[in-house]
């Protein structure tokens, strides 16, 4: 008898398995579970969107969805802790505050100020209606992380030798950077309200994706060569704290 590959027994055992809900109730609320199938996992993994929005589970191939799910059931109690300290959305009004490169900035409304808002020592300050008001901060906190991601990454190819790709910014919610086969980087824009070596930590590890297309021990002698700083604590910083970028901009 010849055997059967395992990805078709997979597929025939989830056929006859009744097909389970993607979707949690957690701290009273309905939160949808996202599970993507991994080549790579040896095992099965949750962790909550940084922006609470859904649980996601990373699984190995051959698994079974309906174990996925029972995983995530077995863990409500962890989710709801995750939840509860993801901080609401702020309101963006005059007097409010929101983190950029690190600091508080305060949001300073002015009658005769342009619409545009500008920095003003440790305000931001801005005109014109309330309404969109929301809108012209983000575009302005876009800006400056497009400005100080495209300073940075001059900086660093020049230390690597490499060639200026394009740069992009991304409005990802599971990654904070990439570089792509093509030669494109995205920083998440979100990094521009992290502190600078933060910012800078994410830029350099997507730069040394120039040379190592991978993670491999050259890659991390490379980082380690490019960045000025402790890439551990930039790291660190981003597990603690990375939720919090996320808001008040979900």
């Amino acid at each position: 008898m010849i055997p059967l590959p395992r990805m078709l027994m997979r597929s025939l055992k989830e056929r006859r398995e009744p097909p389970a809900p993607r979707t949690l109730v957690v701290a009273d609320r309905e939160l949808p579970i996202v599970v993507r199938r991994l080549r790579t996992a040896r095992r099965i993994t949750l962790r909550l969107a940084p922006d609470g929005s859904e649980a996601r589970i990373s699984m190995p191939e051959w698994g079974r969805t309906a174990d996925a799910l029972r995983f995530a059931q077995q863990r409500c109690d962890w989710l709801a802790a995750q939840l509860a300290r993801i901080p609401p959305p702020a309101e963006i009004a005059p007097g409010c505050t929101l983190a950029f490169r690190g600091q508080p900035l305060r949001i300073e409304w002015r009658e005769a100020a342009p619409r545009r808002p500008a920095l003003h020592a440790e305000a931001l300050v801005l005109g014109g209606p309330h309404e969109g008001m929301e809108g012209r901060i983000l575009r302005w906190l876009e800006g400056e992380a497009l400005r100080h991601c495209a300073a940075d990454l001059a900086e660093y190819c020049d230390r690597a030798g490499q060639a200026l790709p394009r740069l992009a910014l991304s409005r990802a919610m599971r990654r904070w950077g990439s570089c792509s086969s093509r030669g494109v980087i995205r920083i998440n824009w979100r990094l521009i309200m992290a502190p600078d070596f933060v910012r800078r930590s994410v830029v350099a590890h997507e730069v040394a994706h120039m040379r190592h297309f991978d993670h491999s021990p050259a890659f991390h002698a490379h980082l380690h060569d490019l960045y000025e700083a402790q890439i551990e604590d930039a790291n660190r910083w981003l597990k603690q704290n990375g939720r919090s970028l996320y808001h008040p901009f979900g």
